[in-house]
């Protein structure tokens, strides 16, 4: 015997049915099941994919911009500060502070009669350039060569008589428009400025 009470009460079946009005112009009645179900189709998770992507990558490339100037500006402030402190510890002890720059950073050395001698530890310690940094010298606008190693003497030096070599130092990255500029004046301050290459 058949089950006539699928027939009967259609929501035994799957839920609830719905069935619209018959439409006037063709006189077909449409019926809609929710029971039926629709999932995306492959190309549209595709997109989906595609679109979240685009927009991660944009996100990594502004969070990194912002992150590489603030880093910059620190090295940058920090270098300024501690040629200030060189140039007051030489004026100090009397004696002549010199600063080293290669393709990895920089480092202070003070004259011990002939010999420039190093400060391995303290505030003048060695320090490395920010990754990807592209350091840019200048002395009577002429550009001083930085090399892979350190030279024999230093590029810079603090006299002490409170004087400092006069030098132009530019510091950038490789992805960023802006670079920063240290400017060495001969009473022996620093200025620090900003620099749009795009300007240029």
């Amino acid at each position: 015997m058949r089950d006539f009470s699928l027939i009967a009460n259609p929501r035994r079946a799957c839920g609830s049915t719905h069935i619209t009005n018959r439409c006037e112009a063709h006189g077909s009645t449409h019926i809609t099941n929710p029971c039926e179900a629709h999932g995306f189709t492959l190309i549209e998770i595709l997109v989906v994919v595609v679109i979240l992507a685009v927009l991660a990558g944009t996100l990594t490339l502004a969070v990194g911009g912002v992150g590489g100037t603030r880093q910059l500006g620190r090295e940058a402030a920090q270098m300024q500060a501690l040629i200030g402190y060189a140039c007051e510890q030489a004026e100090l002890t009397g004696r002549e502070i010199g600063l080293s720059l290669n393709a990895g950073g920089y480092r202070f050395s003070r004259l011990d009669r002939n010999d420039w001698l190093p400060f391995s530890v303290d505030e003048l310690r060695p320090r490395d350039w920010l990754k990807g940094t592209d350091a840019v010298l200048l002395r009577d606008d002429r550009r001083v060569a930085i090399a892979t190693d350190f030279p024999e003497k230093p590029q810079l030096v603090c006299f002490s008589s409170g004087e400092l070599t006069p030098f132009r130092l530019e510091l950038g990255l490789a992805d960023l428009a802006q670079r920063l500029r240290l400017d060495g004046k001969p009473d022996g301050s620093v200025e620090l400025a900003a620099v749009d290459t795009h300007a240029q």
